[in-house]
């Protein structure tokens, strides 16, 4: 017979995080299945790590393979960026499509879409964080009777607040525990409609917890000492209502059941938005524009202001961010930073009449809908096609374009000069330096491609990644060459991590038992093995446990 399999994600759950309430007492529930299975850690890619680990654990693939690396992308031919969504499946289906020899209930789960090859039910985009899909189920009604007696998630598309905004991130908190309490409901509702051979679905909570409330959470970020409110922890306040809703789903789970809780990534304290959305593309602006600024203009060796959570900065961080960038002209600085930001918006057309192609404000981005108004790095696109390089949207590690003859639509740079850019962007990126700390800001900078020519469409749109270092989230940065940047606003407080875990109890699993580190390429292969099904030769991972007939704690 074969045994069930209940896989429940965590999203971006932090094992450090785990580890360390599991072990204060916080997560009854999850500390009550690490004393009755098995525990390791897993290993995720270096890069691209807010964008691709769904991905890589649901085709069980690596983002080189199926060529998916995020859910924008730069238009062939063109200096246009597109949203893509999800991946399409279309080589590698998620690893649960097993047609008609096994009965699957997929609840929720980011970047999925749904597959003719499943043989039960699927729902997305219900409650995810940044689903990349539309919110639909197969069958079709499943989505309408499970919302009309459990009801829809609150925060769907609106898991977001100001870090500074006290209120809104107390609203914000009270909106995923509302959710978390109903995903708990509807899993345990699908739990009782049918012996199911492998039941799935993912908290996203944990995600938008971990992105919005860390430095109401965690001591290592710089705001926590200035907003904290040490008897109030809104983070742990989501994770425990994650423990508690496992607990609920539990009552279902059959007693022969294989139960598996797990993270393909984690979260830390944000070293990654303000170094890739805000830092590197004025780095560039001034690499390619030689005594410019863009926004955020500082001087070397001056005294540095505290981090900007007053006046301005509390109207929201892009309006913040826009009040600081550089203007020659009076008028339209001092209305820039006195005006809210929706209002200039609308002024600034008129007040740039004469001015010559510039920066595009996210305000006038958003009039135009287009939807990632939010994305500093798409203010200064009006300027790409007179860069040598310029920074991609990112939502994680920094992205830089190479504007590469026969390539780019007006590329400046020759395939011979390739290279020496390369080269020089690199040695800039390493001379980066925290302004706060004097420490480097740059761990490594990543070359994407063997050479200039090389065209494989599988490979991403950045020719390097910029990797940050970890240590450290900062507002601020100087460069010997081009000046100081910031201090600027600070967005989301949280920030991705290659590292995950993965729990697990059921038969013969030994209770208490440890595994070797694993990596996220790992859980299909380990959930199909757990289901008797066939692991498919394009799985790049292993099973981390043996099947029933075999299995080793």
């Amino acid at each position: 017979m074969k045994t069930p399999v209940i896989a429940i994600g965590l999203d971006a759950a932090d094992n450090s995080l785990i580890e360390a309430w599991m072990s204060q007492g916080h997560l009854k529930n999850l500390c009550r299945l690490r004393q009755q299975g098995t525990y390791t850690h897993l290993r995720n890619f270096d890069h691209y790590r807010a964008e691709t680990p769904w991905t890589t654990f649901l085709t069980g693939c690596s983002p080189q393979k199926t060529g998916y690396w995020a859910p924008v992308k730069l238009r062939q031919g063109s200096y246009d960026i597109t949203e893509i969504g999800a991946y399409d499946f279309t080589e590698y289906p998620p690893f649960y499509a097993l047609n008609e020899n096994y009965r699957v209930a997929i609840f929720d789960v980011p970047h999925s879409r749904p597959s003719e090859r499943v043989n039960g039910i699927q729902v997305h985009a219900w409650g995810a964080h940044s689903p990349l899909a539309s919110t639909e189920s197969q069958p079709p009604q499943v989505l309408h009777e499970l919302e009309r007696q459990h009801g829809k998630h609150p925060t769907l598309h609106k898991d977001f607040a100001s870090c500074l905004d006290i209120s809104a991130l107390h609203r914000l908190s009270q909106g995923l525990i509302t959710g978390i309490s109903r995903r708990a409901a509807i899993c345990q509702d699908l739990l009782q409609r049918e012996s199911w051979d492998l039941f799935l679905t993912a908290f996203g909570e944990t995600h938008s917890a971990a992105h919005y409330f860390w430095h109401l959470s965690q001591p290592d970020h710089p705001l926590y000492s200035l907003l904290a409110d040490t008897t109030d922890d809104p983070l742990l306040a989501v994770f425990k209502a994650v423990d508690q809703a496992i607990g609920e789903i539990l009552t279902q789970v059959p007693e022969n059941a294989y139960v598996l809780v797990f993270s393909g990534h984690g979260m830390g304290s944000n070293v990654m938005d303000l170094p890739s959305m805000v830092f590197l593309p004025e780095l560039l602006y001034r690499f390619n524009f030689p005594g410019r600024i863009g926004i955020a203009a500082g001087e070397l060796e001056t005294p540095l202001a505290p981090p900007l959570i007053t006046g301005r900065a509390q109207r929201g961080s892009l309006g913040a961010l826009w009040s600081l960038k550089y203007d020659r002209n009076p008028l339209r600085s001092f209305l820039r930073k006195n005006t809210p930001g929706k209002i200039f918006g609308r002024l600034e057309p008129y007040l740039n009449y004469f001015q010559q192609p510039d920066l595009v404000s996210p305000f006038q981005l958003q009039q135009q809908s287009e939807p990632l108004y939010y994305q500093p790095a798409l203010w200064y696109k009006p300027l790409w096609s007179q860069m040598k390089a310029f920074a991609l949207p990112s939502f994680s590690e920094g992205y830089i374009r190479i504007n590469l003859q026969g390539r780019e639509p007006t590329g400046i740079v020759t395939t011979a000069e390739y290279e020496a850019v390369c080269d020089e962007l690199s040695q800039h990126l390493y001379r980066l330096i925290d302004a706060r700390t004097g420490k480097p800001m740059v761990k490594q900078v990543i070359r994407t491609r063997q050479d200039a020519t090389d065209n494989d469409p599988k490979l991403p749109d950045a020719d390097l990644v910029v990797i940050w270092q970890e240590e450290h989230a900062t507002d601020v940065v100087d460069s010997p060459t081009f000046g100081r940047i910031g201090p600027v606003p600070y967005f989301r407080t949280g920030s991705h991590r290659s590292r995950g875990f993965f729990l697990a109890k059921g038969p013969d699993i030994v209770p208490g038992s440890s595994l070797p580190v694993g990596h996220a390429l790992d859980l299909a292969p380990t959930i199909l093995n757990l289901m008797g099904a066939a692991i498919p030769e394009y799985c790049e991972g292993n099973s981390m446990l043996k099947t029933a007939s075999a299995l080793v704690g």
